[in-house]
C-alpha cells in the first residue's frame, strides 16, 4: 500500500536493467547469440519489405500487410535489442526514467499494432478463400489503408492508457527492473503504491486488445476451413491450407505469450519466467516470421531470385 507520506520520499530519476545475468561469461555468449538473431531480424524482416516494394507481382492486399507485419517487427526488436546489446557487455546498465517511460509506450504501441494487423491478415485471407471472385474489390487499397492506419491509432491510443496508469504510480526505490527492458509488469513491482488498479486495467485491456482480435482470427479461420472443406481437389486443399499456415504459427508465438505476460495478476509473475516470454514474442518471433512466411512461399522466392538476377530457369 501507498505511505500516507509518500509526498516526503524523493522518487527514482534513472531506472537499472538486471537483465539475464551477473556472470561475464555468460553475458558475452547471451550477446553474440542476440547479436545474431538481431542482425538476421535486421536483414530479414528488410529484405521481406524490399521485395514487396520492388517486386509489382506482390502488390497485393496480403503482401501489404505482410510488409506492414515485417516493418513492425523490425521496429519492435529495435526498441529493445540494441539497448540490451549494451547492457551485456556494459557495467552501465542504467535507463533514465524518460527513457524507461518511452520504451514502455514505444514497445507496446509496436505491439499492440501488430496484434491488430494480425487480425486483418486473417480477414484477407478470409476474403480470398471464401469470396475470391470479389477479393479485389472487397481488399481495396482505401481498406487495406484504414485497417492499418485504425491499427495504429489503437496501439498509440491503448499504449498511452497502459503507460500513464504505470508510471502515473510513485516509484521512490529500489530502481533494480529484474528485466532487460521496461516492460510493465516488472516495473509496477518497484511502485510504493497499491497496484490492484493496474492489475485491473491491465486485464481489461488485455481482453479488448489480445481476446477480441483472436476472436477476430478465429472467426475467420473457421469460415475459411469450412470453406477448404468444400474444395473437391487434394491438391486444391492443401494450397489454400498452406497459405493460412504461416500466419496462424506466427500469431500463436505472438499472441499466447502476450496473453500469459499481461492478463495475469502481478503477483503470479515470476521474473525469470516474463524475460523468457518477453523474448519469445520481442525477439524470437519477429526473427522467425521472415523465415515462416518465405520458406515455402514461391512468391517470395521468385522475387528474390529476380533482385538477385537470377531466374528459377537458371536453377
Amino acid at each position: 500500500m501507498l505511505s500516507r507520506d509518500w509526498r516526503n520520499y524523493s522518487f527514482v530519476t534513472e531506472f537499472i536493467l538486471l537483465g539475464f545475468s551477473r556472470n561475464p561469461r555468460t553475458n558475452w555468449v547471451l550477446f553474440f547469440l542476440f547479436f545474431f538473431l538481431y542482425v538476421c531480424t535486421v536483414l530479414g524482416n528488410g529484405l521481406i519489405v524490399t521485395l514487396i516494394r520492388v517486386d509489382a507481382r506482390l502488390h497485393t492486399p496480403m503482401y501489404f500487410f505482410l510488409s506492414v507485419l515485417s516493418l513492425l517487427d523490425l521496429s519492435y526488436a529495435t526498441t529493445t535489442v540494441p539497448q540490451m546489446l549494451v547492457h551485456l557487455v556494459s557495467k552501465n546498465k542504467t535507463i533514465s526514467y524518460t527513457g524507461c517511460v518511452v520504451q514502455m509506450y514505444v514497445f507496446l504501441t509496436l505491439g499492440i499494432t501488430e496484434t491488430w494487423i494480425f487480425a486483418a491478415m486473417a480477414y484477407d485471407r478470409y476474403v480470398a478463400i471464401c469470396s475470391p471472385l470479389h477479393y479485389g474489390v472487397k481488399m481495396s487499397q482505401a481498406l487495406c489503408t484504414l485497417l492499418v492506419v485504425s491499427s495504429a491509432l489503437c496501439g498509440l491510443i491503448c499504449a498511452l492508457i497502459y503507460t500513464v496508469f504505470a508510471m502515473n504510480l510513485p516509484y521512490c526505490g529500489p530502481n533494480e527492473i529484474n528485466h532487460f527492458l521496461c516492460e510493465i509488469p516488472a516495473v509496477l513491482k518497484l511502485a510504493c503504491a497499491d497496484t490492484s488498479l493496474n492489475d485491473q486495467v491491465d486485464f481489461i485491456l488485455g481482453f479488448i486488445l489480445l481476446l477480441i482480435p483472436l476472436a477476430l482470427i478465429l472467426a475467420s479461420y473457421v469460415r475459411i476451413f469450412m470453406a477448404i472443406m468444400r474444395i473437391r481437389s487434394t491438391q486444391g486443399r492443401v494450397k489454400a491450407f498452406s497459405t493460412c499456415a504461416s500466419h496462424i504459427t506466427v500469431v500463436t508465438m505472438f499472441c499466447i505469450p502476450c496473453m500469459v505476460m499481461y492478463m495475469r495478476p502481478g503477483s503470479e509473475a515470476s521474473p525469470e519466467d516474463d524475460k523468457k516470454l518477453a523474448l519469445f514474442y520481442n525477439v524470437i518471433s519477429a526473427f522467425l516470421n521472415p523465415v515462416i512466411y518465405s520458406l515455402r512461399n514461391k512468391d517470395v522466392k521468385r522475387a528474390f531470385l529476380k533482385l538477385i538476377g537470377m531466374s528459377e530457369d537458371t536453377q
